[in-house]
């Protein structure tokens, strides 16, 4: 019996990063170059959602309402960061969308993975969103609904994260750049 070549080593497995805040920090800006710069995959479940609905997440909201939304991230996230997935085994960066963080279920799955807040402030979140503009009309005072959004869950996702990076003044490549040297400093988790 003759034998075959000699199987090849498993590559190892890369970092897990978790993203996390409002919409117009950055996550999706951010993710794929940090995942460049560590060498896995980045995975939106923003986009998760989308594809899984057929639709784009906005048209979730509108046709379907939040609450199915919210269902279909539940989903999204569990599949990607369950103990079971081969995101966990590989490493990766994940993006989640601002609001996945409300549910206890997300919470749970988050517990002791490395988790990065991209904060901004509201004027930062207003102009990346496109709600900067001085007179938008829009029914409902989204302005006003935004900062109560961004005050709701501050706390939140200060608790969820082990580290916090502030996103107002720096481009999406320089945030990836610090997030990857402070995610070296700290070692593996």
């Amino acid at each position: 019996m003759t034998a075959g070549p000699p199987s090849a080593a498993p590559p190892s497995a890369g970092p897990l990063v978790v993203l996390i805040g409002p919409p117009g920090a950055g996550k999706s800006a951010v993710g794929p170059l940090l995942a460049g710069r560590l060498g896995v995959e980045f995975t939106d479940t923003d986009t998760e959602v989308g594809q899984a609905a057929g639709k784009p997440v906005g048209d979730i909201f509108i046709e379907n309402g939040e609450e199915r939304f919210r269902e279909l991230e539940r989903a999204a996230v569990t599949s990607v960061l369950d103990d079971r997935s081969e995101l966990r085994a590989r490493g990766g960066v994940v993006a989640l969308g601002s609001g996945a963080v409300l549910d206890s279920q997300v919470q749970e799955l988050l517990s002791g993975l490395p988790v990065v807040y991209l904060s901004a402030d509201f004027t930062t979140v207003a102009r990346r969103i496109g709600l900067d503009r001085p007179r938008v009309v829009v029914p409902g005072n989204p302005r006003g609904r935004l900062r109560a959004m961004l005050a709701e869950r501050d706390a939140l996702y200060q608790r969820l994260a082990g580290l916090v990076v502030q996103t107002d003044d720096l481009e999406p490549d320089e945030l990836a750049g610090e997030i990857s040297a402070r995610i070296s400093e700290a070692g593996p988790r």
